[in-house]
């Protein structure tokens, strides 16, 4: 089934590079197709135009679209974790050269933001005992990645 929506995302420069990392980080990824500039521009000739690319089965495009435009916190990618391991991985990784944040969000080098999420995470906070819940809360607000014991330590009180 095609994909109906996909996430565009506006480099100035480095879209190959990014889809290149991306590609690194994910274990199922690939790359799709790559339109370069010809003589008729506006980018350098053979440069990336366009690069279609998948990660976990979803489809990505990137464009070396210019300096105009820039990433901010107002999307960002959810990356949801089964466990602490998967939390490590995608953090360490996506974090290269980039900037953590709180609560489980960070940068990455390209400036695109991300969350990682393990699985215990909207568990817990989801509790209906709001005392158990409130404490995760507590405990996630002191974070920048996610810590999954430190979470279950904070909802058994």
């Amino acid at each position: 089934m095609m994909q109906k929506i996909t996430p565009f995302l506006w480099f100035d420069n480095q879209a190959e590079e990014a889809v290149s990392f991306y590609i690194s980080v994910f274990r199922n990824a690939k790359v799709g197709k790559v339109i370069r500039y010809g003589e008729a521009g506006p980018g350098p000739v053979g440069s990336v135009m366009v690069a279609e690319f998948e990660l976990e089965g979803i489809r990505f495009t990137a464009l070396n679209g210019g300096p105009m435009f820039k990433f901010t916190e107002a999307i960002s990618m959810v990356v949801d974790c089964k466990d602490q391991a998967e939390v490590d991985h995608f953090w360490d990784r996506l974090s290269e050269g980039g900037q953590p944040g709180q609560c489980g969000w960070l940068k990455d080098r390209f400036g695109l933001s991300w969350q990682i999420v393990p699985e215990a995470l909207p568990r817990l906070l989801g509790d209906p005992d709001p005392a158990k819940a409130g404490r995760v809360m507590q405990a996630m607000l002191q974070m920048t990645r996610i810590e999954v014991a430190k979470l279950e330590k904070a909802y058994a009180g």
